[in-house]
C-alpha cells in the first residue's frame, strides 16, 4: 500500500500533542462540580476516567483518548492509539468492556489505511478483554485516531489519584523516553533499535500489571502519559496532600533516550510539560535526567503509590511474573515534589 508518511500530516503525534495542563486546567476552572452522589471520580478533581456508580457492586469506568500519528505504519498507529486509551480504565483499576472509534482522515488517504488503523486497535481491544463495537469518523486533513472506553470496577476498588500517603513507595511499570525517542526519529537521528524499543513499550497495554497489583490495593495509582513523570507526579501528590520525592537515577529510560536528551533532544510537550509541573517541582538531578521526567509519554506505565513495607513483595511479584517494576522513590508529609 503505497501513501504519504502518517506523521508527515501531522504537527505532533502522540500525546506529545496533548493540550498543555495549565491551560486545561484554567479551562477547566470554570465549571461547576456535578452534584451526584454516584458519580465516584468526576471533575473534582479530575482523574484518569470517569466513574459512576450503578449499585453497591458494580461501578462503570468512562474515558476517551485520541491523538494524531506517532509512527507511519497504520496498523501500530491504531494499535497504539488503542493502548493508550485503554490503559486509563486499568489505571482506575478497572476493567474495559466496551470500545467505540474516534477517528478523523483526510478522504485523499486510501480507505484501506483506515482499515488498518482500525484494525491494529481492535486486536488491541480485544487483547484488553473488551469488544470494538463502532464509533464515528469525520473529515480532516490531519489524521487522529482514539477510543472512547467504557470499563467496569467495585466501587470500594477504585484506584484514584488523591490517595497517596505519607510512608508510601513510589513505583513505576514501563520505562520512560518516548517523546524523546519519537522526536529523534522525526529528526533523523534515533539510535539504531531506539524506535522498535519504543514501540514494543507503547504496545503494551497494563493489563497484566493491574492485575498483578490489584491484590496489593495500592494507595493511589495513575498513569504516566503526555503530562510526563513530573506532571503526573504533581497532581498525585497535590490531590493527596503529600510530598513525592523521586530518585532521579533510579528512573528507567528506554534504549537510547537517555543518551539523546543528553544531546538536548525534547518535544514541544517538554515546555509545556515544565509550564505547568516545574513551580512545584524542586531538582538536583543532572539535564537529561530530568528532561527523561519531563518527557510526555504515549501510553505509558503505571505510577503506584503503596505502603512502602509492601514494596519488596510488590517487586518479587512482578519479578515472578516476567513484569518490568522500577522503584523510583516515597511518598513524604509536605507538599511539592522533589526529583533528587
Amino acid at each position: 500500500m503505497e501513501t504519504v508518511p502518517l506523521t508527515s500530516l501531522a504537527r505532533a503525534g502522540g500525546c506529545a500533542a496533548k493540550y498543555a495542563a495549565a491551560r486545561l486546567e484554567s479551562a477547566l476552572a470554570g465549571l461547576v462540580p456535578v452534584d451526584a452522589e454516584d458519580l465516584l471520580v468526576g471533575l473534582d478533581p479530575a482523574d484518569d476516567a470517569a466513574v459512576y456508580r450503578l449499585d453497591d457492586e458494580r461501578a462503570l469506568v468512562f474515558t476517551v483518548d485520541f491523538f494524531p500519528p506517532l509512527v507511519d505504519d497504520p496498523r501500530t498507529f491504531g494499535a497504539i492509539a488503542a493502548t493508550n486509551a485503554l490503559n486509563d480504565v486499568f489505571a482506575m483499576g478497572g476493567l474495559p468492556l466496551l470500545a467505540l472509534s474516534i477517528a478523523a482522515f483526510p478522504e485523499d488517504l486510501p480507505t484501506e489505511v483506515l482499515g488498518e488503523v482500525l484494525a491494529g486497535a481492535d486486536e488491541r481491544v480485544r487483547a484488553a478483554g473488551a469488544i470494538l463495537a463502532g464509533g464515528h469518523t469525520i473529515r480532516d486533513s490531519e489524521p487522529k485516531y482514539g477510543l472512547a472506553v467504557v470499563g467496569t470496577v467495585h466501587p470500594d476498588a477504585v484506584w484514584p489519584k488523591a490517595g497517596a500517603r505519607p510512608g508510601d513507595g513510589l513505583f513505576l511499570t514501563k520505562p520512560l523516553g518516548t517523546g524523546i525517542v519519537l522526536q529523534a526519529v522525526r529528526d533523523g537521528n534515533a539510535p539504531p533499535g531506539a524506535l522498535d524499543a519504543a514501540v514494543v513499550s507503547m504496545l503494551e497495554l497494563n493489563r497484566a500489571a493491574a492485575d498483578t497489583l490489584r491484590p496489593f490495593s495500592p494507595s493511589a495509582v495513575t498513569d504516566v502519559t503526555g503530562f510526563g513523570l513530573l506532571g503526573h507526579t504533581h497532581e498525585l501528590a497535590e490531590r493527596s496532600g503529600v510530598r513525592a520525592v523521586l530518585d532521579a537515577e533510579s528512573l528507567p529510560a528506554l534504549p537510547g533516550a537517555l543518551e539523546l536528551a543528553e544531546i538536548g533532544v525534547v518535544t514541544g510537550g517538554d515546555r509545556r510539560n515544565r509550564e505547568f509541573a516545574e513551580p512545584h517541582v524542586e531538582t538536583s538531578a543532572a539535564p537529561a535526567l530530568e528532561a527523561l521526567a519531563y518527557d510526555p509519554q504515549t501510553a505509558g506505565g503505571l505510577l503506584v503509590s503503596i505502603p512502602a513495607e509492601r514494596g519488596p513483595v510488590l517487586s518479587a511479584t512482578f519479578a515472578a511474573a516476567g513484569l518490568a517494576l522500577a522503584e523510583i522513590g516515597s511518598v513524604e508529609d509536605g507538599a511539592g515534589v522533589v526529583l533528587r
